[in-house]
């Protein structure tokens, strides 16, 4: 990456989901993009994750959902189970008519790793991206005309017409732009992975076969699970609180914690603790909704911008829908500058929304006793073509892509 200080091109800082979905739109509106990414391979970790119809529709208009189907499920319900009981509370059915004539997109679960492959191959096949490994953004500066780029170990530098920040949590550039401290930890932790689905055994091999996503809710904890990658592999989630939370320390959510916080659960849900993986856990994280993700020439997006708790599984398809709404602003403005004030004030107020929102859902899905009681009697009564909650956050606002070269 020669400088380059003529450069008029996007610079995206991120190669994640959000910062390639970033560079996609942005391409296919008619800029100019170089991604920098700091690993020195392109890839994504953590198992699998849920896309909503609002995720699924951000995808079409990228062009990739057709890639996406090869290798994701469609569940054909979400199921909330009691943890400690056993006992069904209540279900989405994401194939009946309803869900069809509201949402007309599927609900998707998939591997993180197969959704950021497919971004991956479109942005490399497209004839106005560039990529580049090994590039860690020390800082931005900017000045009417563009933004300047630096880099740790290395002189050179990148003059791009505006930038977006897709670096995720513990974005440098957000850091640098906006002084509002550190992100959140909710003192929730999780332990995540996929195994084979052969290796499902008894009531839990029955769920795997179903192909339903499973979320058993508990005080203070709960499991979620659903296959991925074509259905050969099961995805399993445990999430509890720490009572030993020390922000100075490592030695808390460990091991030791997720046997004692399960230990009161149904045979189901302590059947599939063994087989949940244990080589990494997940501090969970959120911030309070920003007032801006814009300062001048420079855009915050995905989690950079709107870090969220992962209770309403929003967080790649807010990124998505970012994406989406940054290439819709950028074929309508010449200016980045003035793109970038549309697609804030597009997604600004949304997303904040599902941030706060999706906080308020894991205190519902984790409430004891009596709380938990009058829950699931509230719930029950549900239909399972019931969507009129869970609507405003699967049906986004429809962005028509300016273009699509």
């Amino acid at each position: 990456m020669p400088s380059s200080p003529h450069s008029r091109e996007l610079a995206v800082v991120g190669g994640g989901i959000g910062g390639l979905a970033a560079a996609l739109a942005a391409a296919r509106a008619g800029r100019e993009v170089t991604l920098v990414e700091r690993a020195a391979e392109f890839g994504e970790i953590g198992a699998g994750l849920q896309l909503a119809p609002n995720a699924s529709l951000a995808l079409e208009e990228l062009g990739v959902l057709d890639e996406v189907r090869r290798t994701a499920v469609m569940p054909p319900r979400l199921v909330m189970m009691d943890a400690l009981s056993g006992e069904r509370v209540t279900e989405l059915d994401l194939r009946s008519d309803a869900y069809r004539e509201r949402f007309r997109h599927p609900y998707v679960v998939m591997h993180r790793t197969d959704l950021h492959a497919a971004l991956l191959a479109a942005c490399r096949a497209h004839p106005r991206i560039t990529l580049f490994n090994s590039r860690t953004v020390t800082g931005a500066e900017q000045d009417a005309t563009g933004v300047l780029l630096r880099f740790a170990g290395t002189t050179e530098v990148l003059r791009a017409d505006a930038v977006v920040a897709a670096d995720g949590l513990h974005s440098r550039l957000r850091r640098q732009l906006l002084d509002d401290g550190p992100p959140v930890c909710s003192r929730y932790v999780a332990y995540r992975g996929a195994l084979p689905i052969d290796r499902m055994t008894g009531s839990m091999s029955e769920d795997a076969a179903a192909e339903a996503v499973m979320v058993w809710a508990g005080p203070r904890m709960h499991l979620v699970q659903y296959p991925v990658r074509r259905g050969e592999l099961y995805n399993q989630v445990a999430v509890f609180e720490s009572d030993r939370y020390d922000p100075g320390s490592d030695d808390w959510g460990t091991e030791a914690e997720l046997e004692e916080r399960f230990a009161g659960t149904c045979r189901t849900v302590r059947d599939a603790l063994p087989l949940i993986s244990r080589d990494r856990r997940w501090p969970l994280y959120d911030r309070e909704p920003a007032d801006t993700w814009v300062f001048g020439r420079v855009a915050l997006l995905g989690d950079a911008a709107h870090p969220m708790l992962q209770y309403l599984a929003q967080g790649a398809a807010q990124a998505l829908e970012d994406a989406v709404a940054l290439g819709s602003a950028l074929g309508a403005h010449a200016d980045a500058a003035d793109a970038f004030t549309a697609y804030t004030a597009r997604r600004g107020e949304r997303a904040a929304r599902v941030q706060t929102n999706a906080r308020r859902f894991g205190e519902i899905c984790h409430l004891e006793g009596m709380g938990a009681t009058l829950r699931n009697s509230l719930l029950r009564l549900r239909s399972p073509q019931d969507f009129d909650d869970i609507s405003w956050v699967w049906t986004p606002t429809r962005t028509t892509a300016s273009a699509t070269s």
